[in-house]
């Protein structure tokens, strides 16, 4: 989690601050082979150096990014689950709660679609 410290820092919101702490803290836990990282003033995770979920913060919500392939794959349960969602990022609004579970089945799902693929975006 030191590697997302000084981006946590310049969260001015204090709730907005330990809601994006307590999504990132989750994935370094649940994907503890997941390599976090800041690229392009955000936090993300990697596998074997491809890009697996990054996230970044808003006014009004903390986006969720899988790439177009995991909005795609779960687009109906994004919905289900009470979000907003263009083609490449969940919208997941301050005061709604953090399904996990959904959270969880894209990181999988792009682990397992990304297994072989050797740049850093799906092509």
């Amino acid at each position: 989690m030191e590697v997302f410290a000084e981006y946590l820092a310049h969260i001015d919101n204090p709730q907005h601050r330990a809601r994006t702490e307590e999504v990132l803290a989750w994935v370094t836990k649940k994907f503890p082979n997941l390599m976090p990282k800041i690229a392009w003033n955000q936090p993300m995770f990697t596998d074997h150096g491809t890009f697996i979920i990054g996230f970044s913060v808003a006014k009004h919500h903390l986006a969720v990014a899988p790439e177009r392939a995991g909005i795609n794959q779960f687009s109906d349960l994004i919905v289900q689950a009470g979000y907003d969602h263009t083609k490449q990022l969940v919208r997941i609004k301050w005061d709604s709660p953090v399904d996990f579970s959904l959270l969880e089945k894209m990181i999988e799902f792009n682990i397992l679609d990304k297994a072989d693929c050797s740049t850093f975006w799906r092509e």
